[in-house]
């Protein structure tokens, strides 16, 4: 059984400091897990990926903070990519995993993707992040084609649910 933190969700902007403090480590994370994937691409091909992984704040439409206990544990947010809608940067400190923390923030966000329109909301994730799969799916994310800009990085793993 899954014990749910008492966490509560706060609105931010994407440059809140927290937020901020919260994807640099998540990014420090993630360059540890994938190190070994970057060693034998070549300068373009990193340039590329790193490119694809660049988020233009004007994209945001919402940044969410999981609090507990008023420290910030958590992040997500989403992104308008093209014409779709986009789960962007879900991170829970590893202190305060698999206590219902991601889900809330995920909440948050299809809620407001809901209010905003949206029919469906996509995500991209890695093969090295058996966990944040295994969430995904478990909350009805289902996987679908690699898309723009991730094609360039050939980890990537495609989900997307339908908001009803």
């Amino acid at each position: 059984m899954t014990v749910v933190t008492p966490a509560s969700i706060e609105s931010v902007s994407w440059d809140d400091e927290r937020a901020v403090r919260l994807r640099a480590a998540m990014d420090e994370e993630m360059g540890a897990r994938y190190a070994s994937a970057w060693e034998d691409w070549n300068a373009e091909a990193a340039q590329r990926a790193q490119a694809a992984f660049t988020v233009d704040p004007a994209d945001i439409r919402a940044t969410f903070l999981a609090l507990v206990d008023g420290e910030p544990v958590g992040h997500a947010a989403l992104r308008r990519l093209g014409e779709e809608w986009e789960l962007k940067r879900v991170v829970t400190l590893p202190g305060h995993r698999g206590r219902g923390v991601s889900r809330l923030l995920i909440a948050a966000v299809e809620d407001t993707a809901r209010a905003e329109g949206a029919s469906r909301l996509i995500l991209q994730t890695g093969d090295r992040q058996p966990e944040a799969v295994r969430l995904y799916e478990w909350l009805g994310y289902e996987p679908i084609p690699i898309y723009s800009p991730y094609e360039v990085i050939p980890m990537s793993l495609c989900y997307a649910r339908r908001l009803h």
